[in-house]
């Protein structure tokens, strides 16, 4: 599924659609995870002023205080050429074309009218690259919780967009064992942890998000993402350890039924 920053490399492609009028809206289906809003197609007509994310969401600002809000799902990109499973299709007035496929469709769209809480969004955390968001703030939300960090990290109340990929690559990098309390941890880890997670987000962003071996996620153009290039630990299983003056190899566990990638030595 992508996180955090295949969506930032996502809603970075769509900028030049800010200030295009949308002409006409196709659907070739009723719904994707749910199905789309009755009143989709009051979309039409309007300008796109502004393109945001929060956390694993798309929010892109319409005229007339509308907000499209999009959920890629496991699946789910856009880009430009309609294929065997393009759902919806939006027709700009200078010609160009906007498309979203979705193999396993369990992408989300939604229309959020200004002054809304919408429900997606009402419980989200901080976002992790935000100034606000401080090594202090992730400390004391950590504090008292009996959970594993693995599982902390994923917990979007927490802090918001990190996935399987990115959690266990942010605590190899902080030297926090996924399996730790996340109650037990320091001022001093978490300060590392902040660090750590801030840095590979950004890496992970300038690489263009990460495409695995099942090549689903491109972004707007149909590029890849390099980011597995820089991969320390996630799906590394078994190899060496690439730390310094380590000798351990990396290990794999389940932990909420996902696959965690550590290393025993270097994670405490």
């Amino acid at each position: 599924m992508p996180e955090l920053p295949e969506v930032e490399t996502v809603r970075r492609g769509l900028l030049p659609l800010i200030g295009l009028r949308i002409l006409r809206l196709t659907l070739n289906r009723n719904d994707l995870r749910f199905p789309f809003p009755s009143d989709f197609d009051s979309i039409e007509g309007r300008r796109i002023i502004a393109i945001e994310r929060r956390a694993k969401y798309l929010l892109i600002r319409l005229e007339g205080d509308l907000t499209w809000l999009v959920h890629l799902g496991m699946t789910g990109r856009f880009g430009h050429e309609e294929e065997k499973h393009s759902h919806v299709i939006v027709s700009f007035e200078d010609g160009e074309r906007l498309v979203y496929t979705d193999p396993r469709r369990f992408g989300i769209m939604d229309l959020i009218r200004t002054g809304e809480n919408h429900k997606l969004l009402s419980e989200i955390g901080p976002e992790p690259l935000s100034a606000e968001w401080s090594a202090a703030d992730l400390y004391d939300s950590l504090s008292g919780r009996q959970t594993s960090m693995k599982s902390a990290l994923l917990n979007g109340r927490i802090v918001a967009g990190i996935g399987n990929i990115y959690a266990s690559e942010i605590l190899f990098r902080a030297g926090v064992s996924p399996r730790r309390l996340a109650c037990n941890l320091s001022k001093a880890k978490a300060e590392r942890l902040h660090a750590a997670t801030r840095s590979i987000l950004y890496a992970a962003i300038e690489a263009g998000g990460s495409t695995l071996s099942d090549g689903q996620f491109r972004n707007v153009e149909g590029d890849l993402g390099y980011f597995p290039h820089e991969f320390a630990v996630y799906d590394r299983a078994a190899l060496d350890c690439e730390s310094e003056d380590c000798d351990s190899v990396i290990k794999r566990i389940i932990q909420q039924g996902r696959s965690t990638f550590f290393c025993s030595r270097c994670q405490r």
